[in-house]
């Protein structure tokens, strides 16, 4: 079999139906949101390339950061595309902030089609007004605050007869957080629905699926809170 109709034949699902393809490290099969594609650059340089949209032959890894640090000890890369590569130093690190800026960017764009309300008093008057589908925390942030938070957004979806089961957001720092959105100490805010906000959700559940096998160079929470939670 030629390697197009091999590449044609790994785009198809078992019944045809949503690609599928191959970890090199773990031969598991998954989508491509479940796992994530090197390409080969130039100078024979492997690149991460998230969007999967690079030319040529692609390598396959799962979405985790150990995964990712096992293809590039174990020489993966070089058996998978049959010829000598260059694995760049740290390439799970460099993965990890790829994906982090990917949720930036996506949170960024929710922030500019008005899906996103930030600070803490904010947040609590959308979710009274039974506006708020999910929310977002900064990984620092006092477990307290974020709690008061998670609990009443629940609540008031039971009082609804909406599902209680939210989608709760901790994957950026603070610092991440105000970036993405153009102001600074940011520490929490609440998503409406809308297409960009759950763009954002997706990127931030891969950045948390990734980080979830190996751990992340993030710093240990310090128990942020913001001011309007301070007062």
């Amino acid at each position: 079999m030629s390697q197009r109709a091999r590449e044609r034949d790994e785009q198809r699902g078992p019944t045809g139906g949503e690609p599928e393809r191959t970890c090199v490290v773990t031969r598991a099969k998954g989508s491509p949101d479940q796992l994530i594609r090197f390409a080969l650059g130039p100078e024979d340089a492997i690149y991460p390339d998230l969007a999967g949209r690079l030319p040529g032959r692609g390598v396959w890894v799962s979405c985790s950061r150990q995964r990712v640090a096992e293809a590039a000890k174990s020489g993966a890369f070089a058996r998978s595309l049959k010829r000598k590569v260059r694995v760049p130093d740290d390439l799970a690190g460099l993965v990890d902030g790829l994906l982090a800026r990917r949720s930036m960017e996506a949170l960024s764009l929710a922030n500019k089609a008005g899906l996103v309300v930030p600070g803490f008093t904010k947040v609590e008057i959308l979710i009274a007004q039974g506006e708020a589908f999910a929310l977002v925390h900064a990984r620092e942030a006092a477990d307290d605050g974020a709690g008061k938070l998670d609990r009443r957004l629940k609540a008031v979806r039971v009082e609804m007869g909406r599902d209680p089961d939210v989608q709760i957001v901790r994957d950026l720092t603070a610092d991440e957080l105000s970036l993405a959105m153009g102001r600074p100490h940011v520490v929490h805010a609440a998503l409406r629905a809308g297409g960009a906000a759950q763009n954002f959700l997706k990127e931030a559940g891969r950045l948390r699926t990734y980080r979830a096998s190996g751990g992340s160079a993030t710093a240990t929470p310090s128990k942020l809170r913001s001011d309007t939670e301070r007062a």
